[in-house]
This record gives C-alpha cells, structure tokens and sequence, in this order.
C-alpha cells in the first residue's frame, strides 16, 4: 500500500487514539447487499419469447442479489449470507445447477493472513484454503458518505480467482448447428481442444474501486476485500457491487468468530478444477452443444 495521503493520515491518528480504549473487546457487525449484473444476450436461445427470456431473469436474481453480514473484530471477520433473508432453493439460475453450489461463510484473520472458505458443491463440503489475497491498493483523496461514515476512495487491480459458470453455459441453437458442422470437419486432436477451451481460458484482470472509512479503524471488508485503514463500505469490482446498509458496533450480544472446520480441504485453484470437471461431465451427460445423449432441450 502506498504512502497515505496527509489529509487521510492525519484522520487515521485522531480516530485510532480514541479507538484504542475500548480496542480490546471490540465487536461489529456491517450488513451489505451485493448485484451482480450478467449478460443476459442469448439467455433461453435466440427464439425465446420476451416473456421467457423475463421468467429465466427472474429465476437468476436470487444467485446475483444477495445480502451478507460481515462480524468483525480487529484480527477477524466471518462474511455470510444473512440467513433471515436467504430464499429456500435459492440460486437455480445456472439450469438448475446452481442448487447444487451452496457458498457458506468466509473466514478471514488479517494478522496471520488465513482465508478460508467453507463451500458445498452437489452434496459435498470442501474447505477452501489459501492465504490471504494482499492487494496492492492505490490510495486517493476523494471522498463520499456512506450513511454517516465519510468514506475515502481507493483502487486495486487484481484477477478473479472465482470460478466462471459463463464458459459453461448452452450456446443457442445457431451456435449448436453450426459448431455441429464445424465438428464433422475436426479432427479429434480439435475435438479435444474444443472440450478443454474453458480450462485455457487467461485469468481476467479486474478493476477494484473501494470506499472505506477510517471512522471504523479495522482492516476488514466484504468478501475477500480487506487491508485498508478503515472498514469497507463499498466495493465496485467487475460486474459486482457491495454496499453496506447498516452498522452495528459493539453489539449488546458478542458473536464468536469461528473459522470454517467441516469439509475436504482444498486450494481456491484446486476447487475450481474439481468444479470443472463435474461440469464437463454434465454439459456431455445432458447433450452439451446438441451433441449424443441427451438431444436439444426444448426453450
């Protein structure tokens, strides 16, 4: 993190010696919605109805709106879907797979870099662990309140780590007739790469621009975001926004901060290849690209 700008700095002294007194058992609580917008071109097929193409965005707003509760201490925070407002069967916006992807509570400690992620995937739990994601934040002087915390910008790039469902969505039908001529013609050397196209995919860069405020003197923030002079607010990355919505600190009942401890542990990398695979093996089970097995799916 680069040299902060005085403006900032002077701010961070005045609130950290006041914060200091009541440090020891300090307690939050930060609740946040999260959107995801996603290109919805080509979703149901080129002759879906309007009236279609509205029930399948409709069925994929409970997989791309969300809301979370970040609890917080100085060293620690666990960030999960508010479970008062979690809808039963939720995310089945991927056909239907997305029942089958269950994201659990994310664990972070800042001071001995864990990350860890409890996550369930048809049926099977796993324990994602990996150190903590240190992003390179460029600070600035812009400001803007959020509620009543004056918020200061800052910008990162890094690249998603997350896995990405849109390699494996169905074409739509033209795609299919005309990936079926092109098949005829491959030999299976092309086949094969075909397959593999999502696996080669490059990791995407993304811009990342949070708002923190240096009023709550943590290092903590939403999802894996953290490592600001101040709690994040918001967060811009990509197609996704986080905004806070409300504010508790020190919270009459203290919540244990536990870390995750129930699945098969693997590495962020290793998980999205376990998911990978199960997904070829259910793009070829179904039909995939209208190919053998399972025919075209009706729209």
């Amino acid at each position: 993190m680069k040299k902060l700008p005085f403006k900032i700095a002077l701010l961070l002294t005045v609130f950290f010696t006041s914060f200091n007194a009541f440090a020891q058992d300090f307690q939050g609580k930060a609740y946040y919605q999260s959107k995801t917008t996603m290109d919805m071109e080509g979703i149901g097929g080129p002759d879906a109805s309007p009236e279609r193409k509205k029930q399948i965005a409709e069925r994929m707003k409970s997989f791309l709106e969300k809301e979370y509760v970040l609890t917080f201490n100085q060293a620690e925070s666990i960030y999960k879907e508010d479970e008062k407002l979690a809808a039963p069967g939720g995310g089945r916006g991927f056909g239907g797979f997305g029942s089958s992807f269950t994201g659990g509570p994310k664990y972070k400690n800042v001071k001995t870099k864990e990350a860890i992620t409890d996550q369930e995937f048809f049926g099977k739990k796993f324990l994602i662990v990996d150190d903590l994601k240190n992003l390179e934040w460029k600070m600035g002087t812009e400001t803007k309140q959020i509620g009543q915390y004056t918020c200061f910008k800052a910008t990162a790039t890094t690249t998603s780590d997350a896995f990405d469902f849109s390699a494996f969505r169905r074409p739509s039908r033209g795609s299919n007739e005309r990936e079926e001529g092109k098949k005829e013609k491959d030999s299976t050397n092309s086949k094969k790469k075909e397959k593999d196209k999502p696996e080669a995919k490059e990791p995407k860069i993304i811009e990342v621009v949070a708002w923190y405020s240096p009023q709550i003197p943590v290092n903590q923030g939403p999802d894996g975001y953290w490592g600001l002079p101040g709690l994040i607010l918001e967060v811009n990355a990509d197609r996704t926004t986080i905004l806070c919505t409300k504010i508790v600190l020190n919270p009459e009942e203290k919540e244990e901060i536990e870390k995750p401890k129930k699945g098969d542990e693997v590495t962020q990398t290793e998980y999205n290849e376990i998911v990978t695979k199960k997904m070829k093996e259910l793009r070829e089970l179904r039909g995939g690209r209208g190919g053998r097995g399972g025919g075209r799916r009706r729209n």
